[in-house]
């Protein structure tokens, strides 16, 4: 059986939207590692869509820490993203990168 409602408390990092959209200014919106566009696969409807993944993970910085968008935070898609954090902590870009390319 599926679709129960279940009741979760927890915690998670706030996240800064103004970084988020200087780290796609600066870097665009095709994936750091494969390079893959949603806007080139889907038109329109995929104009502006990408995931952001911070370089150095949120919890290892300790609680409120100033973030440099260019530097510190990469554009990536859904699947590269979800890749890189397989493990703990995240594989860095460039070794996901040469893990798709052998």
């Amino acid at each position: 059986m599926e679709g129960a409602l279940q009741r979760v408390m927890g915690s998670e990092y706030e996240r800064n939207a103004a970084a988020r959209t200087a780290c796609i200014a600066a870097h665009g919106c095709e994936c750091a590692v494969c390079r893959f566009s949603f806007e080139k696969a889907y038109g329109a409807m995929g104009a502006g869509f990408i995931h952001v993944h911070h370089l150095t993970p949120l919890a290892s910085q300790g609680e409120n820490h100033a973030v440099d968008p260019v530097r510190d935070l990469i554009p990536v898609c859904p699947n590269c993203h979800a890749m890189l954090h397989r493990q703990d902590p995240p594989l860095e870009p460039q070794k996901l990168r040469e893990l798709m390319h052998g």
